[in-house]
């Protein structure tokens, strides 16, 4: 299965001039949703990255997504897994378990976002999982930005990796892209305008 291919086939890796979320600037920008708007596709994507946490051994009870981006994803991956599907969600600022959604003690549960960049999203959903009291067992998200070391990859983490060592994260492919802060982004300097095409601050 050829990741980037689908991405590209779905319009959903995208060229130009974008403002990422951590505010730096980039040519390029994954858009999942385009991916997801397919559901066999989405289906298909979510097998597959299924198959790699059932290869690895990790019993997962519950998928927990971070809203808004990770929650079709992260359906799709408990479909796949046979496990129940809930999700996290911004409350003033901060990320909070709504809905009637609860955890138990004990009960193993992986983080699924639809694409990791730091990771800072799914570990603050990690973070209010386990104050209630259930372990996250994982991360998984269909396509890795490169800055976290996804299982199998052979590749190391980078510094701004905000995801534990000590647990695996899982992704269908890693997409790298040449990120730059707004004062040395180049293709400011040559005069384009960035635009932010992602969820947040939309």
């Amino acid at each position: 299965m050829n990741i980037e291919e689908i991405y590209k086939e779905s319009g959903a890796l995208l060229s130009g001039h974008f403002i990422l979320s951590s505010g730096k600037h980039s040519s390029n920008y994954l858009q999942s949703a385009k991916v997801l708007e397919d559901p066999k596709r989405a289906e298909l994507l979510a097998e597959a990255l299924a198959a790699l946490i059932k290869e690895a051994g990790v019993a997962v009870d519950t998928v927990c997504a971070p809203a808004l981006g990770g929650v079709i994803a992260g359906y799709e991956l408990a479909r796949a897994l046979g496990v129940r599907s809930i999700f996290v969600e911004r409350k003033g600022g901060e990320m909070e378990l709504r809905r009637g959604f609860e955890v138990s003690s004990g009960e193993k549960v992986l983080i699924c976002e639809d694409i990791i960049t730091t990771g800072g999203s799914a570990l603050e959903a990690a973070k209010i999982i386990e104050e209630l009291g259930a372990d996250v067992v994982a991360f998984a998200a269909l396509a890795n930005r490169g800055f976290c070391s996804r299982s199998g990859s052979g590749k190391g983490k980078k510094p701004e990796c905000k995801l534990p060592d000590e647990k695996p994260l899982f992704a269908l492919a890693d997409f790298e892209f040449k990120i730059y802060d707004p004062d040395e982004c180049p293709l400011c300097k040559e005069g384009s305008t960035a635009v932010k095409p992602g969820s947040r601050g939309n």
